[in-house]
């Protein structure tokens, strides 16, 4: 039926042009943004689990942070007992030396002030082994603690290592000194003893830097993966997306030309009146 009041075959070209223009709007909002789920409007359930896996995200970043703040904090120390370990073998040296009984005293003298100088060193090295505030080996804390995981549930912990002079690992007080081959020799097995206290720190502080070194590289990979996973759910197919793409602008030339055609089909009916 031909009708100037209802044109049906232009409805219907309008409802099709329509349709692609909107196609082609997503389309070209997935190539912009890169993304085929932008927003809880485009798929309610994958958006829910990108969301969530994005909060995994944020949380392993916050701990890889923590963790690499709390290895700090036990490198220094580590570094700091190395060294310490390193005076102590000097002076036992030192002392051994002194306890020669065919010393002089003026040698004993000498290798006594050599003997002070590197024990106040041990102090100065324990107050100022410290990174963030926080000092591991001169027992102001008794221990630190890294996050594990992305909601705080799960913590590492790693114990302060006192290595104050005088202390239960470096029992060399803090006055030592030595005037005679007697005391030096008693001092020389203070150190020994003290050495090996000291070894095993060393031990405890090397594995808890490792354990923190393990995982945050763990944390790392467990955050990569994730991202991985986000991408899968909500990234777009460019390459599927520019070839729709170039599919719909020809669709949408088509419907122009089909509503074109649509629009004049009324005009046949001037020619029943001529």
């Amino acid at each position: 039926m031909l009708s100037v009041n209802t044109n049906a075959g232009a409805m219907v070209a309008l409802q099709n042009l329509t349709k692609t223009n909107a196609q082609m709007t997503e389309v070209q909002q997935r190539i912009n943004t890169g993304l085929d789920v932008a927003g809880a409007k485009d798929d309610g359930g994958k958006f829910a689990i990108a969301q969530r896996m994005r909060a995994q995200v944020g949380g392993y970043a916050v701990v890889k942070d923590s963790l690499n703040r709390s290895q700090s904090v036990v490198d220094v120390a580590l570094a700091a007992s190395e060294g310490i370990s390193d005076l102590l073998i000097e002076m036992k040296a030192k002392a051994l030396a002194a306890s020669d009984v065919s010393l002089d005293s003026a040698s004993r003298t000498a290798l006594n002030e050599d003997f002070k100088a590197m024990r106040d060193q041990i102090s100065k090295m324990v107050s100022t082994a410290e990174f963030n505030g926080t000092n591991l080996i001169n027992n102001t804390v008794t221990s630190i603690s890294a996050l594990a995981n992305d909601d705080g549930s799960s913590t590492i912990s790693i114990v302060d290592e006192n290595l104050s002079l005088g202390g239960g690992i470096v029992t060399l007080g803090a006055t030592a000194s030595f005037a005679s081959a007697g005391t030096a020799d008693t001092l020389a097995g203070t150190i020994s003893t003290s050495l090996n206290n000291l070894n095993l720190a060393l031990a405890r502080l090397g594995t808890a830097s490792k354990s923190l070194e393990i995982h945050g590289d763990f944390v790392v990979k467990l955050s990569d993966a994730l991202e991985v996973g986000i991408g899968n759910l909500v990234d777009a197919d460019l390459a599927k997306e520019s070839a729709r793409l170039q599919s719909l602008q020809v669709k949408q030339q088509l419907g122009v030309q089909a509503l074109s055609i649509a629009n004049t089909a009324p005009q046949t009916i001037l020619s029943f009146f001529q």
